[in-house]
């Protein structure tokens, strides 16, 4: 893939991002006189089906199914304090497209719909080794958003997306978290056939994509970041420096955030910067929760979308609104949450308008439930209603049904 085309799917998702920076791997320890590998699983069955201009909800020609298994090995000190780690993927059609579904969720061959391959791949194989207060993962593996967020592995397929990556984390700082990240390679987390998740492709060919990022909780509730990412000739006529910072403030119940940034270097079309800003206000009452969110993206050229996959970082970012909220566009959403019936219900609405030439706005209505049975089965079960000016026929309906049984 051009290097030009990859900027402007991923370069500026590292402008909005929110969340803490998690440790990565491995947790430093002192050695212990045996290692041992620890073993898990986890099944999946998903089920998706859309209407459209042919088509209606639960017809075979507009739905898509598959199923999944993935076996993970982790030993935190296989040799002289170096660990590593392996997991494996595997998929099927358990022949569904043959009476109720046309296609897959990810696709493990050529693309073709009528020829949708069973198939596997590796997707994590790194090393780790820890020193003092600094910690090295490297290797294929997931990425988290908030550690990432322009490379990040995404969960709302069947299998997660992966790098291939080098993480240096150092804590020696009191209340403060240095990274270093160094990504090569990319799998596709995109929906269908057509999208090849074994496959891994470049992201920037030989120069990879750097980023350095510092976090700070010196104040209590109080979470600051700030990054710098760097892509070698990333653009058409130019490197690619990204700058983006974050602040999230939590105390009794109310949260806050804020971020924002910008992309610099004469990009794809007209050489202009990419700026951004979102910002999200939440109260959890307990049993119910809610939280409001805004983002604004100028017309620059790079959109907002996470490479390796399909989504973005911004607050504002539902079950399927990527491509409105990705460019030139102002945008609204208001949550709200409820624990009832064993599990989570969730409902959101979002207003996208716009700010270009062609005018065409955005609606979405999200209907979740999220809940756990016998403590090893995560079910998750969604509705979407998107009133779209950008197609034909301008409301379209989707439902989704995730199973996931861990072991």
């Amino acid at each position: 893939m051009k290097k030009t085309l990859l900027l402007s799917v991923v370069a500026s998702t590292m402008i909005m991002a929110g969340g803490d920076i998690a440790p990565v791997e491995p947790v430093v320890e002192a050695p212990v006189a045996a290692s041992a590998w620890n073993f898990a699983g986890q099944a999946v069955v998903f089920y998706e089906t859309r209407d459209n201009n042919v088509s209606d909800v639960f017809d075979q020609a507009s739905s898509a199914a598959q199923a999944g298994i993935r076996l993970s090995a982790v030993n935190n000190d296989v040799f002289a304090g170096i660990g590593a780690g392996v997991a494996v993927n595997g998929l099927t059609t358990l022949n569904l497209e043959n009476f109720l579904v046309s296609d897959v969720m990810q696709g493990t061959g050529n693309g073709d719909t009528d020829d949708m391959p069973d198939g596997g791949w590796i997707s994590e194989a790194y090393l780790t080794y820890g020193m003092g207060n600094t910690s090295i993962k490297a290797g294929r593996q997931t990425l988290p958003k908030a550690l990432f967020p322009f490379a990040y592995s995404e969960n709302w397929n069947v299998f997660a997306n992966t790098y291939d990556a080098v993480l240096v984390v150092n804590s020696d700082i009191a209340d403060t978290t240095l990274v270093y990240a160094w990504v090569a390679d990319a799998n596709q987390n995109g929906y269908g056939a057509a999208n090849n998740i074994t496959d891994f492709n470049s992201l920037n060919d030989s120069d990879g994509v750097h980023m350095l990022t510092a976090q700070n909780k010196s104040i209590d509730g109080l979470t600051l970041t700030g990054s710098w990412y760097y892509g070698a000739d990333m653009f058409a006529n130019d490197d690619a420096n990204i700058l983006w910072g974050d602040a999230q403030f939590a105390v009794a119940g109310v949260s806050v955030g804020l971020q924002g940034g910008t992309i610099m270097g004469d990009a794809v079309v007209n050489g202009s910067d990419t700026e951004a800003f979102g910002a999200q206000a939440g109260y959890d009452f307990g049993m119910f929760d809610t939280s409001v969110a805004y983002s604004y993206v100028n017309d620059g050229d790079a959109g907002m979308f996470n490479m390796g996959g399909q989504q973005t970082a911004l607050y504002t970012q539902m079950v399927i609104n990527e491509d409105a909220i990705a460019f030139d566009n102002d945008t609204f959403v208001v949550r709200a949450g409820v624990d009832a019936l064993g599990g989570k219900f969730g409902a959101a609405y979002g207003m996208t308008s716009d700010n270009s030439v062609a005018g065409l706005d955005y609606n979405e209505f999200d209907l979740t439930y999220t809940t756990n049975v016998f403590d090893s089965v995560d079910v998750t079960a969604a509705y979407v209603n998107m009133d779209n000016d950008n197609v034909l026929e301008t409301e379209e309906n989707l439902v989704r049904f995730v199973a996931r049984y861990n072991f």
